[in-house]
Order: structure tokens, then C-alpha cells, then sequence
């Protein structure tokens, strides 16, 4: 084989570091089920796909570039992303699987699964975010996922502690627990138990990384009661133990 006609990973690896914002435009635009957007350090959009501009009942991609959430949909429907916009960019924390309700062409609700990723430069400065909202089911009834459901999901996501079997979980909700196991296994692809679990080491991984508590207190704080089960369902779902997975963490970040 000619080696000079094979580029070596690292050269590859360069040439694809930077991704032109129109050319992911047009490939979100195959996805009528999916918003896309990338905004800028204000919260401006930058780029979207088609189906973003027609859920607003825009006329094409175009009229959203240089505006907020807020100036292309009236009331929380457009406060609320903006608000989002303006945490993850002072934080740099990313948004990530986030149920929530938005308005579709333009008045039809719709749930979706909402994720937010800051854009960081070589200089560690966030610069902007890039993200998308996956509906959740095109369209969705508002009466098929109730606004309880959601709000009882942040609640958990929120305090991890004051809920602990998926009975808890059903009567924050106002739900039956079979109505329950429908809707996580539906949205999520999770069992009520898997969730309440998931969610729980999601919490735990966060306290590991933004945090200086010890591995007691972070169990306490995520839900787990016992330090031996919180050790043991973090390595099941990350393959580490709390311990390490904060050293891997942290040793990355210094590279």
C-alpha cells in the first residue's frame, strides 16, 4: 500500500477540528424532529436547522440569526430557554436530557429533550453554546405527559434525597406507578428503578467534578444512604469507582 495516499490519524485529526456552522445546519435540517442551534456568548443564534425556524413559525432560518429565544417566542416559552442560555453561559455547565415544554408552528405544544454544551476556545473562554431539543413524540398531547410529570422530574433532579423508590416518584407526579413506568420507559428507555438510579449518579458525578466534598458527603447528597451502595451503582454505570473517577476527571482537565 502506498502510505502517502493514507493520511495518519493526527493529520485527520486536524483537518476535521473545525466544522463549518452552516454545514451542521444543513445536516439538522434532515431532522424534522429536532431543533438545532448554535448561539453566540450573548445568547444570539448563529445557526439553526429549518425545523427550529418553522416551530416558531418563521419563514426560514435566516430570520432567527443575531436573535435570543426571547424575540422569536412571546412569554416563558421563549423566556425560559434564555434563561437556560445565560446559566450554561456563565457557568459552563452543560444542560443535558432536560424535559420540557415547548411551543410548535406556533401552537401546538410539544415535549422535548433539551441539551445545551458550552463552546470553549483554546484559551478555556466560553464563547458560546451549541445544542439541540429532540421531540419527544411529533406531535405530542399535552395530556399524554403531564405538566406534573415534568415538574416532578426536575423536583428529583434537583433533590435527589427526598425521593427514593419509584412510588415516591409516581405520587410527586400525580400518577399511578404503571402510568409511571409507561412515560420513563417511553421518554427515557428506563425502567422507574433505572431512572431514579441514573439520576442519582448523574447528581453524584456532578458534586464530583464542580465539588471538594468527600465521597460520604456526595452519597448523602445524591440519594444513596449507604456508602458501599453508592460505590458500587457509580461503578456499574461508569466502569469507576467515585474515587477514581474524580482523580481521571481531574487529570484530564490538567492536560
Amino acid at each position: 500500500m502506498n502510505t502517502w495516499l493514507k493520511p495518519t490519524t493526527e493529520f485527520a485529526a486536524r483537518q476535521i477540528t473545525s466544522i463549518e456552522v452552516g454545514l451542521l445546519g444543513q445536516l439538522f435540517d434532515q431532522a424534522d424532529d429536532v431543533a438545532f442551534f448554535i448561539k453566540n456568548e450573548h445568547g444570539q443564534y448563529v445557526c439553526v436547522n429549518e425545523s427550529l425556524a418553522k416551530r416558531h413559525g418563521l419563514k426560514r432560518a435566516a430570520d432567527a440569526i443575531g436573535k435570543r429565544p426571547s424575540e422569536i417566542c412571546p412569554g416563558d416559552f421563549g423566556q425560559v430557554p434564555a434563561e437556560q442560555d445565560a446559566k450554561v453561559l456563565r457557568t459552563g455547565r452543560a444542560l443535558v436530557g432536560h424535559l420540557e415544554m415547548q411551543w410548535h408552528r406556533p401552537h401546538k405544544p410539544v415535549w422535548c429533550l433539551t441539551t445545551k454544551l458550552p463552546i470553549i476556545d483554546s484559551d478555556d473562554q466560553i464563547i458560546g453554546l451549541v445544542g439541540f431539543s429532540r421531540d419527544v413524540r411529533v406531535p405530542v398531547e399535552t395530556d399524554i405527559i403531564p405538566n406534573e410529570f415534568a415538574m416532578a422530574l426536575e423536583f428529583f433532579e434537583q433533590n435527589p434525597i427526598e425521593i427514593s423508590t419509584p412510588s415516591m416518584l409516581a405520587d410527586r407526579a400525580n400518577m399511578s406507578l404503571q402510568r409511571l413506568a409507561r412515560l420513563t420507559k417511553r421518554l427515557f428507555g428506563l425502567t422507574p428503578s433505572q431512572f431514579i438510579r441514573q439520576t442519582r449518579v448523574a447528581t453524584a458525578s456532578r458534586l464530583l467534578l464542580d465539588t471538594d466534598k468527600t465521597i460520604a458527603d456526595i452519597s448523602f447528597s445524591s440519594g444513596f444512604y449507604d456508602q458501599s451502595a453508592f460505590t458500587r451503582a457509580f461503578r456499574a454505570a461508569t466502569g469507576v469507582t467515585p474515587s477514581q473517577f474524580r482523580q481521571q476527571t481531574q487529570n484530564l482537565s490538567k492536560e
